[in-house]
């Protein structure tokens, strides 16, 4: 039995055992590995940090994607910055009533391999007339990008380190707040409360967007295999608040069938544990 280990913190480490190493490559930008196992499936990491797996990816996207959606739900325009994986464009094309979607994946590779190894996240993304796929920079992309042209940006990101650095930076989310319109919503990947290390870079992205953003909140969700298994989205938005504009009934109306989001988990999500709340109010 071959086991993939990774360190969560200087204490802590988590592993899942794997039968096949199916496929290593470094990358222009990153080392990318497939391994498939019993209990989780395929999965995949990126410079040994776990990204998707087949068990439990249906809850990252469902909660990266949905809570917008069912606070406006007239979303037409969405931008997805990374989601190299192909599963937040995947949720996002379930939507009819959305008109375009693109994406700005900086390696090529990581959606390649996906549509090879992990078709559950990728499968079909690319084939959707309304799919505008771009392998470039997001940070350039976005400063490049018309004013109050979308109406969701989703920031799909690793963590902030190499590729993933320059998006979770102040100037990254001023640009994005240009780029969005008078009704925009924004959704960032926003670490984990639990070890120091995650919640100072929580803490750090919270203080950013709080600064930007007139309307800013912050929901949980709970994944197996991501370090501790709490972790969070930032909601940002420049007027709809997702807890009072849910709008509960017309979401359920688009009639998506989702395995872990739901409009009673959505009211749920936004409300914090005690300690995550002192974590977010540190430093400001």
């Amino acid at each position: 039995m071959n086991w993939y280990t990774e360190q969560w913190s200087k204490d802590c480490k988590f592993s899942i055992a794997y039968d096949k190493a199916l496929y290593s490559e470094k990358s222009a930008f990153q080392q990318i590995d497939f391994y498939r196992g019993e209990e989780f499936g395929t999965f995949f990491t990126l410079d040994g940090l776990m990204m998707v797996n087949e068990k439990d990816e249906f809850i990252y996207h469902d909660m990266i994607v949905h809570p917008a959606f069912a606070t406006n739900p007239s979303i037409k325009k969405v931008l997805i910055i990374g989601g190299g994986d192909g599963g937040t464009a995947r949720e996002v094309l379930r939507y009819s009533t959305v008109a375009e979607v693109v994406m700005v994946e900086i390696d090529e590779r990581v959606f390649r391999l996906c549509q090879e190894f992990l078709p559950i996240t990728a499968s079909g993304v690319e084939e959707d007339s309304r799919m505008n796929l771009r392998f470039e920079d997001g940070l350039a992309y976005v400063k490049n990008a018309p004013d109050a042209y979308f109406d969701l940006i989703l920031v799909d990101s690793t963590d902030p380190i190499s590729v993933g650095e320059g998006l979770f930076t102040t100037a990254f989310y001023q640009e994005c707040y240009r780029v969005l319109n008078k009704d925009g919503i924004l959704i960032n990947q926003h670490e984990s409360p639990y070890f120091a290390e995650y919640a100072t870079n929580m803490r750090k992205a919270r203080n950013k967007i709080k600064a930007i953003f007139p309307i800013t909140n912050v929901y949980q969700y709970h994944i197996p295999t991501y370090p501790s298994g709490h972790w969070l989205f930032g909601f940002a938005s420049k007027t709809f608040d997702p807890m009072k504009d849910l709008n509960a009934e017309a979401w359920k109306k688009f009639g998506l069938e989702t395995k872990y989001y739901n409009t009673e988990l959505h009211v749920g999500a936004f409300g914090l544990p005690n300690y995550v709340k002192k974590e977010l109010e540190h430093g400001e």
